[in-house]
């Protein structure tokens, strides 16, 4: 089960100290992409982009800003400058990923994201790379990388293959004191599963009338049936859950409040009943951030919670029991409803409804996205 495409756009940041395997993991992404259309910003630290040539003709669209940076921009709308080259419609991309200098500081990164007035972007994560075998010296040199995986919502221990069981078991317990909730995976040459960072495209290239020869193209009769892709979902597991009864939003608002680390995406459709009986409410949550919107009902639909959770080391069976308590109770409504002369009013649900409104941002209008399509024809 996977969410309708929107017309936001996800923007991932992938971070991580100076040799940690960044731009390997990005170039594996690129082959590994599903049809899924990539942006790419690299954010290169110097006058010569080397990151940016690595990357060159594997995606549609790529931003390069080169010596310099993009921390260091004063406020959001140098960003916005760029990724409004990646989010117009004409590009057709399904997600951005910004490859952050080695120097760079990802929490302002993120915070530049978040304070976007970009309609059309969504924040997908801050993925932070993390050299196995270099680690400790890395965090002597610079103990800022503390504060860095502090910040993560998803961390891969990469290079794990240079190292030992007992030292990458080590490594795993001290990253993940460090960050948290967040998910830690191990790899090995930045091989990890695209699905854990992005869903397929449900546009995929193929239907489009022409096209370049891609990467992903070239590298497959390379790859052949080789086991570079094989069991990296080992590495995480996904949890499904349905439910034909509502949500009390309240104690579901509660539950996604205290998720337990490790638990890295939520994805899907929320029904909170007599909460807001005309919209079913699409459910985006990757790290610590949470996005919901609303979705008119289509008529004779069957109302169903349906939702995708990922994650590594986590507790499925919690999982479930957690959202199986989230349910109303068999006639409960969130609040009880009441008749006034105006007709049906349920004034106690929607004050239920609160705790969700929070997490609703306004759309674009489509309107917006015809003038923006216009103005560049």
């Amino acid at each position: 089960m996977t969410p309708p495409r929107t017309q936001q756009i996800p923007v991932v940041v992938l971070a991580g100290f100076l040799g940690s395997g960044k731009t390997t993991l990005l170039n594996h992404l690129l082959r590994n992409r599903a049809g899924t259309r990539i942006g790419v910003i690299v954010n290169d630290f110097g006058s010569i982009e080397i990151d940016a040539m690595t990357v060159a003709g594997q995606v549609g669209s790529t931003v390069s800003l080169g010596n310099g940076c993009l921390c260091c921009a004063v406020d959001a709308s140098e960003l916005d400058t760029y990724l409004e080259t990646l989010t117009r419609p004409s590009a057709r991309l399904d997600l951005i990923v910004i490859e952050a200098s080695g120097l760079a500081e990802p929490q302002e990164l993120v915070r530049m994201l978040l304070a976007s007035e970009k309609p059309h972007i969504l924040y997908g994560g801050l993925v932070e790379v993390v050299d196995a075998a270099e680690f400790d010296g890395v965090r002597e040199r610079h103990p800022e990388i503390d504060r860095h995986l502090g910040v993560a919502d998803l961390v891969v221990l990469n290079k794990t293959d240079r190292v030992g069981e007992a030292e990458q078991e080590r490594l795993r317990r001290t990253v993940a004191e460090l960050s948290g909730p967040a998910a830690v995976i191990s790899a090995v040459h930045g091989r990890i599963d695209p699905e854990l960072l992005f869903d397929p495209a449900l546009r995929p290239d193929g239907e489009e009338k022409t096209r370049q020869l891609t990467f992903e193209d070239l590298l497959r009769e390379e790859e052949g049936d080789g086991d570079h892709g094989a069991h990296l979902h080992a590495a995480y597991e996904s949890i499904e859950f349905t439910s034909d009864v509502p949500l009390d939003p309240r104690r579901f608002i509660a539950f996604l409040d205290s998720r337990p680390e490790g638990l890295y995406r939520i994805k899907g459709f929320a029904d909170f009943g007599a909460g807001d009986r005309d919209n079913r409410y699409a459910l985006h949550a990757v790290g610590r951030f949470l996005r919901f919107v609303p979705q008119p009902w289509a008529r004779g639909e069957q109302r169903l919670t349906q939702l995708v959770m990922i994650g590594a080391g986590i507790d499925a069976e919690a999982l479930r029991a957690g959202l199986t308590a989230c349910r109303a109770e068999p006639g409960e409504s969130p609040e009880p409803e009441r008749t006034t002369a105006d007709g049906f009013d349920t004034p106690d649900a929607e004050r239920a409804m609160w705790g969700v409104l929070r997490y609703v941002q306004q759309e674009p209008e489509p309107e917006d996205v015809r003038e923006e399509a216009a103005a560049e024809a």
